[in-house]
């Protein structure tokens, strides 16, 4: 996985197409840095700001391909990329897709826009604009797809945000972004659900939070032990509450839950896989056997 290759193109121009809060975002951050920059959006009005601070607006997606190598999408979605770019001639550009898609999609693109000569990378932002060229606020982009692109317009994109290139695969940027949204969503249902338990009682959510956040990064380290436990095969590897004893404890959890008047409809399913693996014989292991379950 690389991160962030230096160049030496400061002043190398680009082409930007949409202007939403992210676009935005996305081009205050080249201006900023010195780069040329062309955008177009199809509300026009949009680019004003981006006007008095020296970026060419185009009339057209046309113009706005035609005027450089180096060509950003950042549009709603797949169908509104297919739709913004349909009859434009791509030969000899360098298409960077940030819009948010399936892998099958990222995959599908690429060789739609290899079709019409174009160079493909595929991008999975990993922010949220407010964080979009400001380095301490942690930002980056995966991106996958063709390595020559991103070696040679790497340092440009990664003006805006840090940048993590994923493999030759366009549709590995797309899989590791829906991977880390996924794994937050499941976070957030179990905040949720811990939320929910204290209502109406004499907790206050504000004392409750710095404890809740400081027992979810303690039990962060399962990540890696997870990982650790895939790649050797070896599920039952340190251990240290094992399967059959957490199903055991899940009773306590649903009573409380039913106690405080709680749906469990966020716990339950979960539950469910764990009693699943623990049926097959999983018991001494850790939890990692559930991923297998969640394999068709």
């Amino acid at each position: 996985m690389a991160t962030n290759p230096v160049e030496n193109t400061s002043k190398t121009p680009l082409t930007l197409l949409g202007l939403g809060a992210m676009g935005t975002a996305l081009a205050g951050a080249w201006l900023a840095a010195g780069h040329p920059l062309t955008v177009w959006n199809r509300t026009a009005a949009r680019a004003d700001g981006l006007a008095a601070r020296g970026a060419t607006v185009a009339a057209t997606v046309a113009q706005a391909v035609a005027a450089n190598r180096l060509v950003v999408v950042c549009l709603l979605d797949d169908a509104s990329v297919l739709e913004a770019l349909d009859g434009v001639d791509l030969t000899g550009k360098d298409l960077v897709n940030l819009v948010t898609s399936t892998p099958g999609q990222a995959r599908a693109r690429a060789a739609w826009a290899e079709q019409r000569g174009a160079r493909y990378l595929d991008g999975g932002i990993m922010a949220v604009p407010p964080m979009i060229g400001v380095p301490a606020a942690g930002a980056y982009v995966f991106y996958s797809g063709s390595a020559e692109l991103f070696e040679e317009h790497g340092g440009i994109l990664a003006a805006p945000a840090g940048t993590r290139y994923v493999g030759a695969d366009a549709g590995y940027a797309a899989l590791h972004d829906v991977a880390l949204l996924s794994g937050m969503y499941g976070m957030f249902a179990g905040i949720a659900h811990a939320f929910a338990l204290v209502r109406g009682e004499a907790v206050a959510p504000s004392e409750l939070a710095p404890l809740l956040g400081g027992w979810l990064a303690a039990m962060s380290g399962s990540v890696a032990r997870t990982a650790e436990q895939l790649e050797s095969g070896d599920y039952a590897q340190d251990v240290v509450s094992n399967l059959a004893m957490q199903v055991a404890g899940q009773e306590t959890l649903l009573r409380t839950a039913e106690e405080q008047r709680v749906s469990a409809e966020l716990l339950q399913p979960y539950f469910r896989l764990m009693e699943r693996r623990l049926e097959i014989g999983g018991g001494e292991e850790d939890l990692t056997g559930v991923v297998d379950l969640l394999r068709r």
